[in-house]
């Protein structure tokens, strides 16, 4: 043993400020390369491949970001310390539209051609540099998580070589007859002057209110009717081409006024009831008998020169989209703004030449060569109202009201609706392979399940072909040429296949680079340099150009299993070993976007690849929501940033004037950010700062006040102190302007006493919150709250083990305590009990873990750590602090030391800094200098644990399961009846659901005895002499079954022998129930028993049965209560005073005779409880000592503590 003088093990600190622990650790691993020994290690070893969903670092990162990261870290994590050699490339996504939308507001510009006038070049050059404008924020969030990913060797999806492999696809495509240009209607986003995939439209739906019409055409057939047709676009009326019926439907004439109006018969009614009047119908007839009469159209933009002819449009057409669940059963069709619409078109031009009548230009506005000059120019959705009001005003618009439905918008432009719009772009024919990728996707694991058929299988079912092509600048190039002369089209794969036709195809950029060396390499395959990209060939006419769209950058990502390598133009043995992913996770938004992408790219090229591919097993994460419920937004304010959790308790607020103010040293902001600080009561003190002028603060009493988010009012003097002034914005100030705000008109507000949670506490709660698909409600006071539940806990264990390890000179890389190490079936039943419980929770976790059942092997591993905390060293403690270091002793030591050393490594991939710091304290501190298996340099070069099957004992941990659920249900009873625990008790009268265990528990009655502070246990076979039973309905359950018969039941219910309804209800599964002549057949579900105690009993029920509790008190019971009382302010005092654990004390006591007469007779407990060498009553304390003033049921008493 180790001489006192030496502690084997450091000192664990009562309080720990964790980021600055984390922050060290994370040190310890750049500094030993502890990541890259880690992959070096299982090199080798069976493969287990993860694929990183690449994010763009032009954005910060957010609470989301912390979700998927944490997630992406802990299967690899955990796969790796099991034996499997597990890369991890990062990636960073780098085109698209979210990186030119964020330059286009740096450059406060906006739309394609005021970036042509800004110039491509530059602005793509702009694109490149704000790619990575964050990737500092990025890279640290990703070290401060533990998310270990190589970042050195990370995936770019501009550089030139994943431009290649993204290139090689696409001419696999073209070859195949999948690539291919038509003119469709998409979803067109007129703001930036492109057409999006059916994924990233998927992604913008948000509910808005819009104008429903009804509007009149009137049929030029002579008879005065008019055509009633519905739409919710009225901005698409001005170039209407057909107004569509479906044949087979009955239509009415109908008279409303003096006007006939037809209509779908079959909807007359709601009609009718819209407009609050009869409409009478004089005749009915097939549709086929409108089919081919002509209408006036609602505006006559088009018809003085109407293409083809006026008689070519204006038309009654048959179509089998027509439907009767809404509107009036005729269609207003205008090709140019609706996909069924224009396939109507595309069937009418077998006939004849019929153009397309379109009155909107790219840009979402009105023609001015089409629309009159009030309409000419404007924004399409903002004419709507005007253009109601013009049909109005010509007795055309017969009926409009609002109309809220869900709407596309722009996925990252979230004010820009979307508009229906025909345009010519570049598809993938997804269409032709649906069953295939329906195959594939059905040999994939979800989680959860119903991703599968639900959610992702419909988008497949209703998949659309892929609309490929972007008219924008920063994206992979479409890599098309035409000949412009014969129309003949390639697709190069590669810069070598482009230079075979023109060897000085890339001298354009070549200048460029001459001139500007920082121009970057990967630029060349880029807009504008590529477009300069042209070739000849010897004999053939025409020069061969390249089409000017780049491409989704879905395709992009999607693309991310085989470009990462560059493949196949390199690395293809890296490829074909990483092929397919054994794990992915990304949020559920990816179900449209790179979970689609990724399996139809996979599933068009390598269709001989067997099923799944290219991902095995996929977890789709839930969003990350407040407090409330509602999904985090930082433009509405309900956001926690994740510094609050991961750095410091602080938050940035905007100043603003309150008049008067609240008086100097007070402060207030709004309550929604008082509670999200986590701070409670009525006010709580605070520092408040400049963000640039730190050292000069203010400490203020903070309270909550009716105030929006992020604004805070202060006192004018504390404002002059600070050097601050209020925003000019005041109160309207968004949460979102706060950081962009002077520095002089906004402060920080930091709890200066409070550590942050930390990295692992944030891992923790994302792991143990909920099932990762589910939606997280996020606050600091959750994250704090299951930190409380495994991370602290597990953390107490190991400072109580290591203060006691060291008192007693315990070392476990000494000879003589290794050769006191019993074998687990020689030592105490708690011992035994806890190392099987360590074993099969092992097992367990490995079970659930292999399974990606993350959220119940967390669940696993809680249970254990309470186990361990709340039972193993409570029930302990007596050993721990009984003096020498006997046998008994020694295995206590050696069984809590074992314990926390396997937790360790069963936690190190949730965990993974709080137990590298108990690795290296436990471990690496008594055996610096071992090479052993288990005495590894860091925890996460270790193995998993491997479960002890020899430890297992499971009739012991059931035994101990049951104890626990009756020790469980008994301090159940003590809560509810506030009954004190340090109360001593008579007895308590046990009713076990199984009474043959009876003996199987008996050993333990001393364990529950002491647990539930009671003198006496004794089963009992009934609890009828302690208790009696109500039996109640469950409404909600049986009110649809018995209806208005609820209150007779209520009644029969009641007035039945609660104890023989249970024995029924036990015995049958039901009961039956006899009210008013009828016969009901009552389930569990159905009904709810309860318990009422008798006079002087109190009483819980469970699974494990009923446990009574007699509550009447005696003189002598109260007399012990007292003393526990007292004992208990002694121990508390000790540790307010953090005294060491084994320092005796000298105690004085002196106040109630009530409470020293209850000491009297148990003076020498007291003094071996609390270690003192000394106790005196009724005594002064000595010069020097300790003093505190405590009161104990109405009586008082003073406490005197010296140390000895």
């Amino acid at each position: 043993m180790r001489p006192m003088s030496q502690p084997v093990f450091e000192k664990v600190a009562p309080v720990e400020n964790f980021p600055e622990a984390e922050a060290r650790v994370a040190a310890f691993w750049r500094e030993r390369e502890i990541f890259r020994r880690s992959l070096e290690q299982r090199a080798g070893g069976p493969r287990w491949t993860f694929y990183e969903g690449p994010p763009t670092a032009n954005g910060l990162p957010h609470n989301g970001s912390v979700l998927t990261r944490v997630m992406k870290d802990v299967f690899p994590r955990y796969r790796s310390m099991r034996g499997y050699d597990v890369p991890r490339i990062a990636g960073w996504d780098t085109h698209g539209l979210p990186v030119e939308i964020e330059v286009e507001k740096e450059l406060r510009i906006s739309g394609k051609q005021a970036i042509v006038d800004y110039g491509v070049e530059p602005f793509v050059r702009r694109c490149i540099d704000s790619v990575f404008r964050y990737i500092d924020e990025w890279e640290r969030l990703t070290e401060k998580l533990g998310f270990w990913v190589d970042l050195d060797r990370a995936y770019v999806t501009y550089h030139e070589s994943y431009v290649e492999s993204v290139w090689w696809a696409l001419s696999q495509l073209f070859e195949q007859g999948l690539l291919y240009q038509g003119h469709k209607v998409v979803w067109w986003w007129a703001q930036g002057g492109t057409a999006l995939s059916a994924a990233e439209v998927g992604e913008g739906y948000k509910p808005v209110d819009d104008p429903s019409l009804y509007v009149r055409m009137p049929l030029e057939d002579g008879t005065g009717r008019s055509l009633l047709a519905w739409t919710t676009t009225p901005w698409t009326l001005p170039s209407n081409s057909f107004a569509a019926v479906r044949p087979e439907f009955s239509y009415a004439d109908v008279r409303d006024g003096d006007r006939v109006l037809v209509v779908a018969e079959a909807l007359v009614p709601t009609l009718s009831e819209k407009v609050g009047r009869e409409l009478a119908i004089e005749r009915t007839y097939p549709g086929s008998e409108l089919v081919g009469l002509r209408y006036t159209p609602p505006f006559d933009w088009f018809r003085a020169d109407a293409p083809g002819g006026e008689g070519a449009y204006w038309r009654v057409v048959p179509a089998d989209f027509v439907e009767l669940d809404a509107g009036t059963g005729i269609v207003h069709a205008a090709p140019a703004f609706g996909e069924v619409d224009f396939e109507l078109l595309q069937a009418e031009r077998k006939q004849r030449d019929l153009p397309l009548l379109n009155a909107v230009r790219p840009d979402g506005s009105f023609d001015p060569e089409r629309a009159p000059a009030e309409y000419a120019g404007r924004w399409v959705k903002e004419c709507d109202r005007d253009l109601i009001r013009e049909l109005r005003a010509r007795e055309l618009a017969w009926h409009d009201e609002t109309y809220r439905h869900d709407y596309p918008f722009c996925w990252r432009a979230e004010d820009d609706p979307l508009i229906q719009y025909a345009r010519p772009a570049w598809y993938v024919r997804t269409t032709d392979r649906v069953e295939e990728a329906l195959a594939n996707n059905a040999a994939v694991d979800w989680l959860p399940e119903h991703i599968q058929e639900g959610r992702f299988g419909d988008f497949l079912r209703n998949n659309v072909d892929w609309a490929l092509s972007r008219e924008r600048f920063w994206g992979t190039p479409l890599n098309i040429w035409i000949n412009d002369e014969t129309g003949a089209m390639e697709a190069p794969a590669s810069v070598e296949a482009i230079l075979e036709r023109n060897p000085r195809a890339f001298e354009r950029f070549e200048a460029a680079q001459a001139e500007d060396p920082s121009l970057s390499p990967h630029l060349r395959v880029h807009k504008p340099w590529i477009d300069y990209v042209t070739w000849q060939k010897p004999g053939e006419p025409g020069t061969w150009r390249r089409v000017p769209e780049v491409i989704d950058a879905w395709f992009d990502s999607g693309s991310m299993p085989f470009a990462q390598w560059g493949y196949p133009h390199r690395n293809r043995e890296a490829f074909e070993q990483a092929f397919p992913a054994d794990f992915i996770c990304e949020a559920i938004d990816q179900t449209r976007g790179w979970f689609n992408s990724l399996l139809w790219i996979s599933t068009l090229l390598f269709p001989d690849q067997p099923k799944p591919h290219p991902y095995r097993n996929c977890i789709v994460l839930g969003h990350v929501c407040d407090r409330e419920g509602r999904k985090e937004s930082k433009s509405k304010g309900n956001y926690t940033p994740p510094e609050i959790i991961l750095d410091r308790l602080r938050l940035e607020f905007a100043v603003v004037d309150a008049g008067e103010g609240p008086p100097a040293g007070r402060a207030r902001i709004g309550r929604e950010d008082y509670e999200g600080m986590d701070f409670g009561g009525d006010h709580a003190r605070v520092r408040v700062y400049r963000g640039d002028a730190e050292d000069a603060f203010v400490d203020l009493e903070l309270e909550p006040a009716k105030l929006p988010r992020r604004v805070i009012e202060l006192s004018p003097a504390d404002r002059e102190t600070l050097g601050v002034t209020p925003t000019e914005r005041g109160r309207d100030t968004k949460l979102g302007e706060v950081p962009g705000l002077p520095a002089s008109e906004k402060v920080f507000v930091e709890d200066p006493t409070t550590p942050a949670p930390g990295a692992d506490a944030f891992r923790w709660f994302f792991f143990a919150a909920n099932p990762p698909w589910n939606n997280t409600r996020h606050s600091l006071s959750g994250v704090r709250a299951l930190q409380r539940d495994v991370p602290l806990k597990l953390r107490n264990v190991y400072a109580f083990f290591s203060i006691y390890a060291n008192a007693d000179g315990f070392d476990p890389s000494d000879a003589a305590c290794r050769a006191g190490r019993r074998p687990a079936a020689e030592r105490a039943l708690l011992d035994r009990w806890i190392l099987s419980e360590l074993a099969l929770t092992n097992q367990r976790v490995i079970d659930h873990m292999d399974g990606y059942r993350l959220y119940e092997a967390t669940g696993e591993l809680s249970a254990f750590v309470d186990a361990l905390s709340n039972w193993y060293v409570r029930r302990s403690r007596d050993r721990f602090w009984a003096a020498g270091l006997e046998a008994d002793k020694l295995d206590a030591h050696w069984t809590l030391y074992e314990s926390v050393v396997t937790l360790a490594r069963l936690l190190a991939p949730f965990l993974p800094f709080a137990t590298e710091a108990i690795w290296q304290n436990l471990v690496r501190r008594p055996f610096a200098d071992s090479a052993e298996d288990g005495h590894e340099e860091s925890v996460h070069l270790a193995d998993y644990p491997a479960p002890d099957a020899a430890a297992v004992d499971e009739t012991l941990s059931e035994a101990m399961r049951l104890v626990r659920e009756i020790v469980s249900l008994g301090m159940q009873v003590r809560t509810a009846n506030k009954l004190k625990v340090r109360q001593p008790l008579e007895a308590a009268e046990v009713v076990l659901a199984r009474p043959e265990l009876a003996a199987t528990i008996e050993p333990y009655l001393a364990l529950v005895r002491d647990e539930l502070n009671v003198q006496q246990i004794r089963f009992v076979p009934k609890a009828d002499e302690y208790v009696t039973h109500r039996v109640t309905p469950n409404f909600r359950a049986l009110g649809p079954r018995v209806g208005k018969r609820m209150p007779a039941v209520k009644r029969a219910l009641g007035d039945a022998d609660g104890a023989a309804l249970l024995a029924e209800l036990e015995s049958n599964g039901h009961v039956r129930l006899e009210v008013d002549g009828e016969t009901f057949d009552l389930s569990r579900d159905e009904i709810a028993v309860t318990l009422e105690a008798r006079e002087g009993f109190a009483a819980a029920a469970g699974a494990a049965g009923v446990v009574v509790l007699r509550t009447t008190l005696t003189p002598e019971l109260l007399d012990e209560g007292r003393f526990r009382e007292v004992l208990n302010r002694v121990q508390t005092f000790r540790k307010e005073l953090d005294l060491e654990y084994t320092g005796r004390i000298r105690l004085c006591l002196a106040g109630s005779e009530t409470l020293l007469a209850s000491v009297r007779t148990r003076t020498e407990t007291l003094a071996q409880e609390t270690l003192a060498v000394e106790v005196r009553l009724d005594a002064e304390p000595e010069s020097g000592a300790e003093v505190r003033e405590v009161t104990i049921d109405g009586e008082a008493l003073r406490i005197g503590l010296t140390r000895a």
